[in-house]
């Protein structure tokens, strides 16, 4: 199958994005143990949620590789990062979700450049969940700061 460049731009952002996913999912999962360690049951269940929900978004992008006929390779995960406390483990949660956003507004950028309308909407649908992911993480730090 010959790719021409748009395709291997598509390709190149579906890569980091797999790679940026799986390494949300060993984030967010280590980070409901560790939390549920310390006592934080409702923080646990939602970080637990978030795994599975950046999951969900591993098995869209392998399949939108494999319909494009190219086998998914994350090149690397990101080391997991942890904090000392709640608050800590949420900032850094949210400078990982800005970081994904950051990757799918330029994907959108470029699919909408190229009109690449299947594509665009791919990637979309996936930078509208993570702006949705980063408000959520947003809102929760702003509550952990004023006490509630």
């Amino acid at each position: 199958m010959l790719i021409d460049s748009i395709g291997q731009k598509v390709l190149g952002y579906l890569g980091r994005a797999l790679s940026l996913e799986l390494s949300a999912v060993q984030l967010y999962s280590t980070q409901a143990r560790l939390v549920a360690g310390w006592g934080f049951d409702e923080a646990a269940k939602h970080l637990q949620h978030e795994a599975l929900e950046e999951m969900q978004h591993v098995d869209r992008i392998i399949a939108r590789m494999l319909a494009k006929g190219v086998a998914p390779n994350a090149s690397q995960l990101r080391p997991v990062k942890l904090g000392r406390d709640l608050l800590s483990l949420l900032q850094i949660n949210r400078e990982f979700e800005t970081e994904l956003v950051t990757l799918y507004q330029q994907a959108v950028n470029d699919c909408r450049q190229s009109d690449d309308a299947n594509d665009l909407m791919f990637f979309q649908q996936l930078l509208q969940e993570e702006q949705q992911h980063a408000q959520e993480l947003s809102e929760w730090i702003n509550r952990l700061q004023k006490g509630f």
